[in-house]
């Protein structure tokens, strides 16, 4: 990652000869930070320095450290909820400082999002093709000085700050092909899906990459059996957390349209002791003998 020169700019926004001034009234934040430093606020601080009317809305900074495939699936549900001109800034990034690049999409809807080239991004853009790419190459949109630590405050929170100030998006960076994650689809063998854990929520909830349009619709949800390969299978899929009685494996498709795996006002995720990238078989009961689930 080149450096700045101590001399070259000022921290007010750099305004490229040839700005569309397009604004943006929000930016979105999503990192693996926490709130015991000052790492987020010290991104607020860039942010707002070089544009104050912006409105900064945090999406969670909880993502657990080092976890590109919650972030990728936290980003994913929040991404369509935010208004058109909206930029989401996401910031899961293991590799910073390394060779892996640092990007900026913009979608045909208005919304653009930043983040590193690590998978992060790849699940809003398997969604749809209406995007374009940007490697951000230009030095004069980061601050004057890039920490090899902390891309999110020298150089992905200034970048967020002028493309909400209007400075024109080609000028970030030349086109580029993001990475995309094998983790964003599930996989049909021989008649069964397998996937994975891709985040664990608040309540212990174990969600997956496998969604409710690869199984089809749930119209006829006893149909499907859901399986954590050597630890626990539930038979059928549940409508709501509350038609199992607690304590016992519920498998269901949740809010964000994904399959799901709980226990009944309990925690799978300490009921079963699995975390994300553990594996998930979806499958046809007609195909299986019934296994009862495991109680917690």
């Amino acid at each position: 990652m080149r450096r700045r020169s101590s001399s070259a700019g000022s921290r007010r926004p750099v305004i490229i000869r040839g700005a569309d001034h397009t604004r943006h009234s929000i930016i979105t934040l999503l990192t693996d930070f926490g709130l015991s430093d000052g790492y987020v606020a010290s991104m607020k601080g860039v942010i707002l320095t070089l544009c104050p009317e912006v409105r900064i809305v945090d999406i969670t900074h909880q993502v657990p450290a080092f976890d590109i495939r919650s972030g990728s699936y936290l980003l994913k549900t929040v991404c369509d909820a935010f208004p058109r001109d909206t930029i989401h800034l996401a910031v899961v990034d293991p590799g910073v400082g390394t060779e892996r690049r640092a990007l900026a999409v913009r979608m045909e809807c208005g919304r653009i999002l930043i983040g590193p080239d690590n998978g992060l991004l790849s699940w809003v853009l398997s969604m749809r093709k209406d995007w374009e790419s940007r490697s951000l190459e230009n030095p004069e949109t980061w601050r004057q000085v890039v920490s090899h630590t902390f891309h999110g405050r020298d150089l992905f929170a200034p970048v967020a700050a002028h493309l909400a100030c209007g400075v024109r998006f080609e000028s970030f960076g030349p086109t580029c092909s993001p990475h995309t994650a094998s983790w964003v689809c599930a996989e049909w063998k021989g008649g069964d899906l397998f996937g994975e854990i891709v985040h664990i929520d608040h309540f212990g909830n174990l969600i997956t990459n496998i969604t409710e349009q690869d199984l089809g619709g749930w119209e006829e949800p006893t149909s499907w059996g859901v399986s954590l390969p050597g630890v626990a299978t539930v038979t059928g899929l549940s409508r709501t957390y509350g038609e199992t009685p607690a304590g016992r494996l519920v498998a269901l498709i949740g809010s964000s349209g994904h399959l799901e795996i709980a226990v009944s006002q309990g925690s799978a995720a300490k009921a079963l002791s699995v975390g994300t990238g553990s594996p998930v078989t979806a499958f046809p009961r007609r195909d299986h003998q019934e296994v009862q689930g495991k109680s917690s």
